[in-house]
């Protein structure tokens, strides 16, 4: 029976595939988890195998410390991927996974000589922006709540239960604390493609906010819009899955003899 190479607390798969050519890896939002990903899995191609990354302190981690800024979330992150990186692969992360998945692409790069064959972000401003938003990761309960309701990712009967939302709010706030603590470090670009895609009503992130993310890339970069708010991804999935697939689908025309560098860290 085929396992996949190392679906340990960090890398989750779904659903095994072991024909693909290609491994996409999903990085979450903030208070987001694996299983925010549990429906794309029967709409993407059969040559894909949807890796979901899973941050401790949610779903199958509860017990575990969530981190509050990049650097050590990225430096923990990195050793429990490789392992999974023995076939050619992509990112994909909304929000505040896609500034881990930009980090991990980077880190990647300079450490072991691998990339991503292509980026997508979501819903996230490029990161050489600064946030145009306040910060809420330390604000009273009530007025966290209130913010997290703008976002329109969380259901109402969610926010209105105490019980369960004095359970939730601490990953919540760790998590909001790793995208608003995060400083951009400038680099030279990835080399890979980047395709940003948006909400049109998303207040967060919109078209002048995704459009410089060209500016982290030497290849291609394409900025895709759709329907809704900031979780378009959920409310317009279907036309975001299609669109996703038809990229995913051209970047596993691969010539057979491509052959995957040796994973190595470079010092």
């Amino acid at each position: 029976m085929y396992q996949p190479p190392n679906a340990n607390s960090w890398v989750k798969y779904p659903k095994p595939n072991p024909e693909a050519k290609l491994r996409l890896f999903c990085f979450h939002y903030a208070g987001g988890a694996a299983l925010s990903f549990r429906s794309w899995w029967d709409d993407l191609p059969s040559t894909v195998e949807l890796c979901a990354i899973e941050l401790p302190g949610r779903s199958f981690r509860p017990r575990e410390t969530p981190f509050t800024h990049i650097e050590p979330l990225i430096q923990a992150l990195t050793p429990a991927i490789l392992p999974n990186l023995s076939k050619p692969f992509a990112f994909f992360g909304h929000s505040m996974g896609a500034f881990v998945s930009f980090e991990l692409a980077r880190l990647l790069r300079k450490d072991y000589n691998q990339s991503p064959l292509h980026l997508f972000v979501s819903g996230q401003r490029a990161p050489q922006l600064r946030d145009r938003h306040p910060p809420i990761r330390a604000l009273p309960d009530s007025e966290f709540l209130e913010e997290l309701r703008r976002y329109n990712g969380t259901p109402k009967a969610v926010l209105e239960n105490a019980e369960l939302m004095e359970l939730l709010l601490p990953t919540l706030r760790a998590d909001f604390s790793v995208v608003e603590t995060y400083s951009y470090t400038p680099e030279l670009p990835l080399d890979c493609p980047i395709t940003a895609f948006g909400g049109l009503e998303d207040w967060k992130a919109n078209a002048l906010d995704l459009e410089p993310w060209r500016e982290q890339t030497n290849s291609a970069f394409s900025l895709e819009m759709f329907p809704g708010d900031h979780f378009f991804l959920h409310s317009a999935q279907s036309l975001l899955l299609e669109r996703l697939s038809q990229l995913l689908g051209q970047i596993v025309q691969i010539p057979s003899g491509v052959l995957l560098k040796e994973i190595k860290p470079l010092h």
